[in-house]
């Protein structure tokens, strides 16, 4: 994996960018060991460098607090660029999960907090490479607890009832 000539890495309020290499394959992401699936070296490794990579951004952003303080309380958009050496080389979803892993763990971020995922391939056979897009979206809606009532009945509020 070539991380030289990347670049291009940002962290505002509401967005971290990142430029990384490609994620190796889904032929070699997984291994077979004792009859279960696990994760192979190379992406193993590939999740350990995107995790250094991402806390080096972090550690060098004036805004670190308060893009991980949003992470905790907003919805979030992941938007990912796959430039491909070749057009019918690699299928556009096998280095979804890898990366959205990598990313996610990295910053200690459960992926179910994404929400909407766009996926691109484009073709660059010079420099081959990943865009990630992660951005903070709308706050997370609280789930607001109603009494439950039978259906048909009409609940009564402490105003509505009068002894009269």
């Amino acid at each position: 994996m070539d991380w030289s000539n990347l670049g291009g890495d940002t962290l505002s309020t509401r967005e971290l960018f990142v430029v990384l290499p490609l994620p190796p394959s889904i032929n070699h992401q997984y291994a077979t060991v004792n009859g279960r699936r696990v994760l192979a070296s190379p992406g193993r490794y590939y999740k350990t460098a995107v995790a250094r990579h991402l806390l080096t951004i972090l550690r060098q952003s004036s805004h670190r607090t308060e893009f991980l303080e949003q992470l905790e309380t907003h919805t979030l958009r992941l938007s990912l660029r796959f430039h491909f050496k070749t057009a019918l080389r690699r299928d556009l979803d096998g280095g979804l999960k890898i990366a959205q892993d990598a990313i996610c763990q990295a910053i200690d971020l459960n992926d179910n907090r994404i929400t909407e995922i766009h996926l691109h391939k484009d073709l660059d056979s010079v420099r081959p490479r990943l865009e990630c897009l992660l951005a903070i979206q709308e706050p997370i809606a609280r789930t607001i607890r109603s009494t439950k009532t039978r259906p048909g009945t009409v609940p009564q509020s402490s105003t509505d009832h009068n002894p009269r």
